[in-house]
């Protein structure tokens, strides 16, 4: 600043830098935060699916082995009518455990399942990539108005230019983290 009043022309090109590096800055939280949580969401998402489909497992397997148990005390029977029923539910329970294996009429097989959860994972990484993008960004960004106040304080108009870079480095941390989260990885 250069006498009472007066503004030096170059500090108001500084302060409209800081002020487009806060709304960007912004713009990378509220992103950030955004993606942090649909990934936290995510990751519980696969983790409930992983444990259904954990608990599919342990009934198919109790089935199976009662069925194959059945199988034995079906070999040892003599009589036709334990025979018919020991048989009736042998069968019974090998259609539960292939119920249980595959289910597409209510997603809930095993196979199914499966499926699902590593869908959630899938999505759970691209959210949890991007959300690293912009907290990259949002640090970018930060240091680029600290080093842009800096120029207001000590006149050193270099610090101007590379809290400029610094501000385009953040602008392109959060395109990545919106258009492609995957494509770089720093972290």
């Amino acid at each position: 600043m250069s006498g009472a009043g007066h503004i030096d022309a170059s500090n108001k090109k500084v302060a409209l830098l800081i002020a487009i590096l806060a709304a960007v800055l912004a713009l990378s939280e509220t992103l950030g935060k955004s993606a942090q949580t649909v990934g936290l969401s995510l990751n519980i998402e696969a983790s409930n699916l992983w444990s259904f489909f954990q608990a599919k497992t342990i009934r198919m397997t109790s089935v199976r082995v009662a069925a194959e148990s059945a199988e034995v005390d079906l070999a040892r029977t003599t009589d036709a009518a334990t025979k018919e029923i020991i048989q009736k539910r042998i069968e019974d329970w090998k259609k539960t455990a292939a119920r249980y294996d595959s289910e597409p009429e209510t997603n809930e097989g095993r196979k199914e399942l499966a499926a699902r959860a590593k869908a959630a994972e899938g999505k759970r990484d691209v959210a949890l990539a991007a959300y690293h993008h912009y907290e990259t960004a949002s640090g970018a960004l930060q240091l680029g108005i600290v080093l842009a106040s800096a120029t207001v304080i000590t006149g050193a108009i270099w610090l101007s230019f590379v809290a400029g870079g610094l501000g385009l480095l953040g602008i392109v941390f959060c395109a990545i983290g919106f258009f492609a989260p995957t494509s770089v990885h720093i972290w």
